[in-house]
């Protein structure tokens, strides 16, 4: 019998209603001020085929296996450290990716504005401009290869006064000595062809056809999927309490975790928000020091999808920085972010003030924004250096950073993988693997299947006949798929950012329940384990019946 038809996890065969927790449904070859920097000088696929499912016992992502000795360990499982881990996964290395989450995509990369930037906007010469472009450039062709949602829909950036036309110019002339291709300005006529419903105001616009949308958690997850499948471990819910070099003369690095003590010949610092406080205990006498920048948003419904066709950016002029307003790969309008230094670095809650702001704003350039259509509002947090410019390169011998890594880190994530890779290949003399599979297929999405295949889907796999997220027609076949991959989903939220189950208009408030059983009986744990996004996040609190 399929799973979904007639079965029952054993855990719900407990009392017959539960308590829900209320509230969780729902540049240069020198960097920049003397860092010293050198410049650059298992996991398989599990598709769900017509031979059925298969049950998969939990990985070593799940069991932590002890690991004395790896040659590289990547310490942050964002965009950045996958990527790396992906490009080094090309040679013959025992990698691990240590991560202090229940998850990859946890942090910077799950919020933000999904952008693939052109590079127009980086200082020339710099880090940042140059792994911009160069990875704005090789995101078509992997977005073929990893097979996740890419789409090169071009950028605007909207003038709205003429006394503000030279920014315009020296924004473009900017983007010509970075090497963006096919910029030009144009003119309001023009401007309003391409977006009816950009403001009165708007005079003249920057347009980049390179520039593009992305889903930012399909990229971290298919860059970490292939990675694993290429032999690179993940472990997760593991922080680094601190780190030194090996004792006694040796190659080498020991890191530290609430998990016991872990040896590596490299290390890279791909740590987010927090790599300023690796790179200090690799480099005290060059200290880094990183501000978490917050970024509010709105994210509307689909039906506001068509209100632009294209990533909407102000251009900073008499009315400040501005926000942007852009269609997303899933057909939803997204608005935002604001750009507010926070002391927490945990600090991802939305403020009345900063929501405020973006309401404000956004009807700056694109006008009659339904915002009555929002159907979530959330913040992230960029990684801000104060002189504003990637930080890669190996500070000491064996230690290297990827630090700094705030917008447009992950239009340039492709680049910053290459790049490190590159680093640490020459440092540890790593040779190619010759069976490395650069490919990945996604998970299947029944959607995009025409009547007859998708019919024949179902009558091979009837789980995907199962409609679970009436939202987003999200399955059970592709919730078993996304749980069963490698790293797999664990919670709710790994669920929800691998399959859209409960990113919809009611927000999760239908599906989640049905998730929970399914992931339950997936992993083989009771429902009561089962969390929105791991650590203390349990959904369940107990049972209705337990005096009785």
């Amino acid at each position: 019998m399929p799973p979904g038809r007639g079965r029952t996890c054993p855990a719900l065969c407990q009392k017959a209603k539960l308590r829900l927790r209320k509230g969780l449904t729902g540049g240069s070859g020198k960097a920049p001020g003397g860092y010293g920097i050198r410049p650059y000088a298992v996991g398989v696929d599990a598709r769900i085929g017509p031979e059925g499912f298969r049950h998969r016992p939990c990985s070593a992502n799940q069991q932590h296996e002890v690991q004395h000795m790896h040659d590289i360990i990547i310490i942050g499982a964002g965009v950045s450290g996958c990527a790396c881990a992906r490009e080094l996964s090309r040679y013959d290395a025992k990698i691990l990716v240590v991560e202090k989450e229940e998850d990859v995509c946890c942090g910077t990369s799950k919020a933000n504005s999904a952008i693939v930037h052109a590079g127009y906007d980086a200082a020339h010469g710099s880090l940042m401009a140059k792994l911009n472009v160069e990875g704005s450039r090789r995101m078509p062709a992997l977005a073929k290869e990893l097979d996740f949602a890419y789409d090169r829909c071009g950028s605007l950036v909207v003038c709205l006064s003429d006394e503000d036309r030279p920014a315009l110019q020296k924004l473009y002339e900017n983007g010509i000595a970075n090497g963006v291709e096919g910029l030009r300005i144009i003119e309001r006529d023009e401007l309003v062809g391409m977006e009816p419903n950009i403001s009165d105001a708007a005079v003249a616009a920057l347009w980049a056809p390179t520039g593009g949308i992305v889903c930012p958690f399909g990229l971290t997850f298919a860059l970490a999927e292939n990675a694993a499948k290429n032999g690179v471990q993940f472990r997760f819910d593991t922080k680094v309490t601190g780190l030194h070099p090996l004792d006694g003369g040796g190659t080498g690095w020991a890191v530290e975790t609430d998990h016991g003590t872990l040896e590596a010949r490299c290390i890279v610092n791909a740590a987010g928000v927090y790599a300023d406080t690796l790179h200090n205990m690799a480099d005290a006498a060059h200290p880094m020091t990183i501000t978490a920048r917050r970024g509010d948003y709105f994210l509307l419904d689909h039906t506001a999808r068509q209100h632009v066709r294209h990533t909407v950016f102000q251009l900073p002029g008499k009315y400040g920085k501005g926000v942007l307003v852009t269609p997303t790969v899933h057909g939803n309008l997204l608005v935002g972010p604001t750009a507010i230094d926070v002391d927490d670095k945990e600090a991802t809650a939305t403020t009345a003030a900063g929501l405020d702001e973006v309401r404000e704003k956004s009807g700056l350039a694109v006008k009659d924004i339904p915002l009555r259509q929002t159907i979530t509002s959330f913040a992230g947090l960029r990684a801000h250096e104060a002189r504003h410019d990637f930080f890669i390169g190996e500070i000491a011998p064996g230690f290297v950073d990827c630090a700094a890594i705030e917008s447009p880190g992950l239009s340039s994530a492709p680049a910053i993988g290459a790049m490190v890779a590159d680093i640490v290949r020459g440092s540890l003399h790593l040779h190619n693997k010759p069976d490395f599979d650069p490919t990945r297929r996604g998970i299947l999405d029944p959607k995009a299947l025409d009547l007859a295949a998708r019919a024949e889907l179902i009558r091979q796999n009837p789980a995907y006949g199962q409609i679970i997220c009436r939202c987003e027609s999200v399955t059970e076949g592709e919730i078993i798929d996304a749980i069963r991959r490698t790293p797999g989903a664990r919670s709710l939220d790994g669920v929800k950012r691998r399959t859209r189950a409960g990113m919809g208009r009611c927000q999760a408030g239908f599906c989640s329940p049905r998730v929970m059983e399914i992931l339950a009986r997936e992993l083989g744990v009771p429902q009561s384990e089962i969390t929105k996004s791991g650590g203390a996040s349990k959904i369940i609190v107990g049972t209705n019946k337990d005096s009785l």
